[in-house]
């Protein structure tokens, strides 16, 4: 397989740690979310690596980062752009596809999972 090859690319943008999880983290609620709030709700990332892969999401035009210089400190959001919230469904179709064939989560056999939301 080539870089050139759209699977590739695909792959290569999924298959990143935390991607996935980022992207699911601002689907849930679909408002703004700050870096703090999405640290909290990915246990495990460190800030660097948070930091590194929303500036690569951003590049990719998939999340929308919003500077609120308005009031003081200056806050910055994170949120789906069209794009990004288009790919949400392959996350969803991964969840179904994995409960057809890994399913043992009753949990998350449900509809709108209280830890994923889908």
């Amino acid at each position: 397989m080539k870089p050139e090859c759209t699977i590739y690319e695909v792959a290569d943008f999924i298959g990143k740690k935390w991607t996935l999880l980022i992207l699911q983290e601002l689907y849930k609620g679909t408002s703004n979310k700050r870096f703090s709030e999405l640290k909290r709700s990915i246990p495990g990332i460190t800030p660097k690596l948070l930091s590194s892969r929303l500036k690569e999401l951003e590049k990719l035009d998939i999340v929308q980062k919003n500077i609120d210089t308005s009031a003081f400190p200056i806050t910055c959001q994170y949120i789906l752009t069209d794009k990004g919230l288009a790919f949400i469904s392959v996350i969803k179709s991964m969840k179904i596809w994995a409960l057809k064939w890994h399913g043992n989560n009753e949990t998350c056999k449900k509809t709108n999972c209280k830890y994923c939301a889908f």
